[in-house]
């Protein structure tokens, strides 16, 4: 058994979302300064790092991030690798990917993965995302969840669309995942986000796990 932690680690100077505060993590109280214990404090949006949107995030009727059910935060996940030159994926990207059979979570992994080894932390505006089209494929094909290795699952400036139509399915999307050093293939996913209550996402700690 191996397991992958696909988490983005929470740091301070870490890309995040364009209008959003930059994450605060610091230490309010420190042992070498005569306090009890340490103590840190931490501000961020909840779309920050790897995360968890909720309904909320773009319906304003929709089910919060408290309110989503366990069952399809862990369980069989496919990892496919989206070729190097896909600048999206839609439905003719995906029209290649041969799914496998009874799979109800997807995760793909496309050239994205490469921003997360590199010393830049500027937001990337040309990162790969799942454009409406695409979207309505995985509808379709009866997907329960969906992540992706960049801060949105729909491309830059073209967020709702692809929003809508997984979210309005109740799919859950995972956002801002690090897959660098995760090959294509069948996982074991576990997916916890923090329980925030009435919140539109939250982040969360993903592993997968390969038998």
């Amino acid at each position: 058994m191996k397991i992958f932690d696909v988490s983005l680690t929470i740091r301070k100077g870490m890309p995040v979302w364009p209008g959003d505060d930059k994450v605060e993590l610091m230490r309010m109280a420190k042992i070498e300064d005569g306090a009890n214990a340490n103590v840190s404090f931490l501000s961020m949006s909840v779309h920050t790092g790897t995360h968890v949107d909720a309904p909320y995030h773009f319906l304003t009727e929709g089910s919060k991030v408290d309110e989503m059910p366990l069952d399809m935060l862990v369980g069989p996940v496919q990892v496919v690798e989206i070729a190097e030159n896909a600048k999206v994926i839609d439905a003719e990207v995906l029209s290649s990917v041969k799914f496998f059979p009874n799979v109800e979570r997807i995760i793909f992994k496309t050239m994205n993965s490469r921003y997360w080894g590199s010393a830049d932390d500027s937001f990337q505006t040309q990162f790969v995302g799942i454009t409406q089209d695409g979207a309505e494929v995985l509808v379709k094909k009866g997907f329960k969840l969906v992540g992706i290795d960049y801060l949105s699952i729909a491309p830059y400036k073209m967020s709702r669309p692809t929003h809508e139509v997984l979210l309005k399915s109740e799919m859950v999307i995972i956002e801002g995942l690090d897959l660098r050093e995760v090959d294509a293939g069948l996982f074991t996913l576990f997916c916890l986000p923090l329980k925030l209550e009435n919140a539109d996402g939250a982040p969360a700690r993903v592993i997968l796990i390969q038998d």
